[in-house]
Protein backbone atom coordinates (compact mmCIF):
# COMPACT_ATOMS: atom_id res chain seq x y z
CA UNK A 1 0.00 0.00 0.00
CA UNK A 2 1.48 3.15 -0.70
CA UNK A 3 2.15 5.59 1.79
CA UNK A 4 2.92 8.58 -0.44
CA UNK A 5 1.21 11.93 0.83
CA UNK A 6 0.25 10.95 4.37
CA UNK A 7 1.97 10.86 7.25
CA UNK A 8 3.79 8.37 8.48
CA UNK A 9 3.48 7.15 12.32
CA UNK A 10 5.96 6.26 14.57
CA UNK A 11 5.71 2.36 14.02
CA UNK A 12 6.68 3.23 10.26
CA UNK A 13 9.21 5.13 10.52
CA UNK A 14 10.94 2.99 13.35
CA UNK A 15 10.26 0.07 10.96
CA UNK A 16 11.98 2.05 7.70
CA UNK A 17 15.10 2.90 10.02
CA UNK A 18 15.52 -0.82 11.47
CA UNK A 19 15.35 -2.46 7.65
CA UNK A 20 17.47 0.10 6.60
CA UNK A 21 20.06 -0.69 8.89
CA UNK A 22 19.13 -4.54 8.61
CA UNK A 23 20.38 -4.13 5.00
CA UNK A 24 23.59 -1.86 5.53
CA UNK A 25 24.91 -4.86 8.00
CA UNK A 26 23.79 -7.98 5.04
CA UNK A 27 24.83 -5.66 1.66
CA UNK A 28 28.37 -7.46 1.12
CA UNK A 29 26.98 -10.77 2.65
CA UNK A 30 26.53 -13.24 0.09
CA UNK A 31 24.62 -15.96 2.31
CA UNK A 32 21.80 -13.79 2.92
CA UNK A 33 21.00 -14.19 -0.82
CA UNK A 34 20.03 -17.86 -0.29
CA UNK A 35 17.85 -16.92 2.94
CA UNK A 36 14.32 -17.36 2.30
CA UNK A 37 12.27 -14.58 2.37
CA UNK A 38 10.44 -15.07 5.77
CA UNK A 39 13.49 -15.87 7.31
CA UNK A 40 15.00 -12.57 6.23
CA UNK A 41 12.41 -10.64 7.56
CA UNK A 42 12.44 -12.58 10.80
CA UNK A 43 15.88 -11.84 11.14
CA UNK A 44 15.76 -7.29 9.94
CA UNK A 45 12.58 -6.75 11.62
CA UNK A 46 12.95 -8.88 15.05
CA UNK A 47 10.03 -10.68 15.06
CA UNK A 48 8.55 -14.08 14.63
CA UNK A 49 8.03 -16.46 12.12
CA UNK A 50 4.45 -16.98 12.94
CA UNK A 51 3.92 -13.44 12.95
CA UNK A 52 4.97 -12.86 9.77
CA UNK A 53 3.30 -15.57 8.53
CA UNK A 54 0.12 -14.52 9.79
CA UNK A 55 0.19 -11.18 8.66
CA UNK A 56 1.16 -12.43 5.18
CA UNK A 57 -1.57 -14.71 5.44
CA UNK A 58 -4.01 -12.18 5.64
CA UNK A 59 -2.46 -9.86 3.69
CA UNK A 60 -3.28 -12.86 0.77
CA UNK A 61 -6.66 -13.03 1.62
CA UNK A 62 -7.31 -9.37 0.92
CA UNK A 63 -7.55 -8.20 4.80
CA UNK A 64 -7.33 -4.41 5.22
CA UNK A 65 -5.20 -3.82 8.32
CA UNK A 66 -6.76 -0.40 8.75
CA UNK A 67 -9.91 -2.19 9.50
CA UNK A 68 -8.02 -4.15 12.21
CA UNK A 69 -6.47 -1.54 13.76
CA UNK A 70 -10.47 -0.55 15.29
CA UNK A 71 -10.38 -3.88 16.96
CA UNK A 72 -9.59 -3.80 20.92
CA UNK A 73 -6.92 -5.39 21.81
CA UNK A 74 -4.99 -5.77 24.40
CA UNK A 75 -6.50 -4.93 27.61
CA UNK A 76 -10.01 -5.69 28.11
CA UNK A 77 -12.65 -2.93 27.35
CA UNK A 78 -13.42 -0.69 30.30
CA UNK A 79 -16.79 -2.12 32.23
CA UNK A 80 -17.53 1.70 32.92
CA UNK A 81 -17.30 3.63 29.70
CA UNK A 82 -16.66 7.42 29.40
CA UNK A 83 -20.24 8.01 28.36
CA UNK A 84 -21.58 7.52 31.80
CA UNK A 85 -19.51 10.24 32.48
CA UNK A 86 -21.88 12.58 31.88
CA UNK A 87 -24.46 11.14 33.68
CA UNK A 88 -22.35 10.87 36.80
CA UNK A 89 -21.29 14.65 36.70
CA UNK A 90 -24.74 15.53 36.63
CA UNK A 91 -25.53 13.64 39.84
CA UNK A 92 -22.58 14.56 41.95
CA UNK A 93 -23.59 18.37 40.68
CA UNK A 94 -27.39 18.16 41.73
CA UNK A 95 -26.15 16.38 45.11
CA UNK A 96 -23.41 19.04 45.63
CA UNK A 97 -26.19 21.75 44.96
CA UNK A 98 -28.53 19.95 47.61
CA UNK A 99 -26.37 19.49 50.19
CA UNK A 100 -26.23 16.11 49.96
CA UNK A 101 -23.41 14.08 51.07
CA UNK A 102 -22.01 11.69 47.69
CA UNK A 103 -19.97 8.55 48.95
CA UNK A 104 -19.00 5.54 46.36
CA UNK A 105 -22.16 3.79 47.65
CA UNK A 106 -24.13 6.32 47.16
CA UNK A 107 -23.18 6.90 43.74
CA UNK A 108 -22.91 3.08 43.04
CA UNK A 109 -26.50 2.43 43.86
CA UNK A 110 -27.57 5.41 41.98
CA UNK A 111 -25.94 4.55 38.72
CA UNK A 112 -26.68 0.58 39.54
CA UNK A 113 -30.28 1.91 39.70
CA UNK A 114 -29.99 3.60 35.85
CA UNK A 115 -28.17 0.50 34.33
CA UNK A 116 -28.61 -3.04 36.53
CA UNK A 117 -27.95 -4.89 33.55
CA UNK A 118 -23.99 -3.57 33.77
CA UNK A 119 -22.08 -5.30 36.46
CA UNK A 120 -18.90 -3.80 38.30
CA UNK A 121 -17.79 -3.33 41.38
CA UNK A 122 -17.68 -0.05 43.87
CA UNK A 123 -13.86 0.42 43.15
CA UNK A 124 -13.82 -0.24 39.88
CA UNK A 125 -16.59 3.37 39.83
CA UNK A 126 -13.82 4.51 42.29
CA UNK A 127 -11.01 3.89 39.48
CA UNK A 128 -13.59 5.77 36.95
CA UNK A 129 -14.11 8.45 38.89
CA UNK A 130 -10.59 8.96 38.86
CA UNK A 131 -9.89 8.70 35.66
CA UNK A 132 -12.70 11.26 35.07
CA UNK A 133 -11.29 13.89 36.62
CA UNK A 134 -13.68 13.81 39.99
CA UNK A 135 -11.58 13.77 43.53
CA UNK A 136 -12.46 12.76 46.90
CA UNK A 137 -11.92 16.18 48.88
CA UNK A 138 -13.19 18.20 51.50
CA UNK A 139 -16.36 20.21 50.89
CA UNK A 140 -17.03 23.71 51.45
CA UNK A 141 -20.26 25.23 53.79
CA UNK A 142 -22.30 28.07 53.89
CA UNK A 143 -21.42 29.45 56.98
CA UNK A 144 -18.53 31.35 58.07
CA UNK A 145 -17.86 33.21 61.29
CA UNK A 146 -19.59 36.19 61.90
CA UNK A 147 -19.81 37.96 64.78
CA UNK A 148 -23.05 40.63 65.35
CA UNK A 149 -22.23 44.14 66.80
CA UNK A 150 -24.05 43.23 70.23
CA UNK A 151 -21.75 40.37 70.44
CA UNK A 152 -18.40 41.82 70.08
CA UNK A 153 -20.07 44.69 72.50
CA UNK A 154 -21.11 41.63 74.74
CA UNK A 155 -17.09 40.12 75.02
CA UNK A 156 -16.13 43.09 75.92
CA UNK A 157 -18.41 43.83 78.82
CA UNK A 158 -17.50 40.00 80.27
CA UNK A 159 -13.76 40.85 79.94
CA UNK A 160 -14.09 44.20 81.95
CA UNK A 161 -16.32 42.32 84.73
CA UNK A 162 -13.67 39.01 84.70
CA UNK A 163 -10.92 41.84 85.37
CA UNK A 164 -12.42 43.53 87.83
CA UNK A 165 -13.86 40.78 89.75
CA UNK A 166 -9.93 39.75 90.05
CA UNK A 167 -8.62 42.30 91.84
CA UNK A 168 -5.99 41.55 94.44
CA UNK A 169 -4.94 38.20 95.03
CA UNK A 170 -8.15 36.01 94.96
CA UNK A 171 -11.62 36.56 93.45
CA UNK A 172 -14.68 38.44 94.39
CA UNK A 173 -16.75 35.72 93.46
CA UNK A 174 -16.21 32.41 92.00
CA UNK A 175 -15.43 31.78 88.25
CA UNK A 176 -18.13 29.42 86.66
CA UNK A 177 -16.96 28.77 83.06
CA UNK A 178 -20.00 27.18 80.63
CA UNK A 179 -19.47 25.28 77.85
CA UNK A 180 -21.85 23.96 75.05
CA UNK A 181 -21.57 21.30 72.61
CA UNK A 182 -23.81 20.34 70.11
CA UNK A 183 -24.81 17.06 67.49
CA UNK A 184 -26.79 17.82 64.65
CA UNK A 185 -28.55 15.65 62.20
CA UNK A 186 -27.16 16.89 59.53
CA UNK A 187 -23.32 15.99 60.31
CA UNK A 188 -21.66 13.70 57.87
CA UNK A 189 -18.27 13.74 57.23
CA UNK A 190 -16.22 16.50 55.55
CA UNK A 191 -14.96 14.53 52.30
CA UNK A 192 -17.35 14.32 49.30
CA UNK A 193 -16.99 13.39 45.85
CA UNK A 194 -17.04 16.26 43.35
CA UNK A 195 -15.93 17.03 39.87
CA UNK A 196 -12.10 18.93 39.63
CA UNK A 197 -13.49 21.73 37.12
CA UNK A 198 -15.96 22.54 39.35
CA UNK A 199 -13.99 22.26 42.67
CA UNK A 200 -15.49 21.03 46.42
CA UNK A 201 -18.27 23.97 46.02
CA UNK A 202 -20.53 21.23 47.98
CA UNK A 203 -23.43 23.73 49.99
CA UNK A 204 -24.06 21.46 53.15
CA UNK A 205 -26.88 22.11 55.47
CA UNK A 206 -25.00 22.16 59.19
CA UNK A 207 -27.97 24.68 60.41
CA UNK A 208 -30.67 22.62 59.70
CA UNK A 209 -33.14 20.06 61.34
CA UNK A 210 -33.10 18.41 65.50
CA UNK A 211 -30.26 19.56 67.04
CA UNK A 212 -28.92 17.62 70.62
CA UNK A 213 -27.71 20.40 72.75
CA UNK A 214 -25.37 19.57 75.60
CA UNK A 215 -24.37 22.06 78.16
CA UNK A 216 -22.29 22.07 81.33
CA UNK A 217 -20.50 24.09 84.14
CA UNK A 218 -17.19 24.03 85.77
CA UNK A 219 -14.85 25.78 88.47
CA UNK A 220 -11.46 25.65 88.98
CA UNK A 221 -12.75 23.27 91.84
CA UNK A 222 -14.57 20.43 89.50
CA UNK A 223 -17.67 20.40 87.94
CA UNK A 224 -20.98 22.13 89.04
CA UNK A 225 -23.49 19.85 90.70
CA UNK A 226 -26.86 19.76 89.06
CA UNK A 227 -25.22 22.28 85.97
CA UNK A 228 -25.72 19.75 83.07
CA UNK A 229 -28.32 20.04 80.54
CA UNK A 230 -29.14 18.12 77.87
CA UNK A 231 -31.73 18.85 75.23
CA UNK A 232 -33.27 18.58 71.59
CA UNK A 233 -33.19 22.17 70.63
CA UNK A 234 -36.64 21.75 68.28
CA UNK A 235 -38.50 21.21 71.39
CA UNK A 236 -36.77 23.26 74.08
CA UNK A 237 -36.20 27.02 74.47
CA UNK A 238 -33.32 28.14 77.24
CA UNK A 239 -33.48 32.22 77.79
CA UNK A 240 -31.02 33.27 79.87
Amino acid sequence: MSTQGKSLSTIEKETIVTLKKYFDRTRDDPQEQTIPGVQRVVNALGVSIATVKRVMADHNRGVHFEDQEQIYRGRPQLVLSNSMQTVTREYVRKANREGKHVTLESLYQHLRALNPENEYSIRTLGRALDRWGFTFGKGTRTQRLKEKDHVVAARQRYLRRKRSNRKGEGTIRPEVYLDESYVNKNHSNDFVWYFDDDGPWIQKPTGKGDRLIIINAITKDGWVSGAKLTFKSTAVRITI
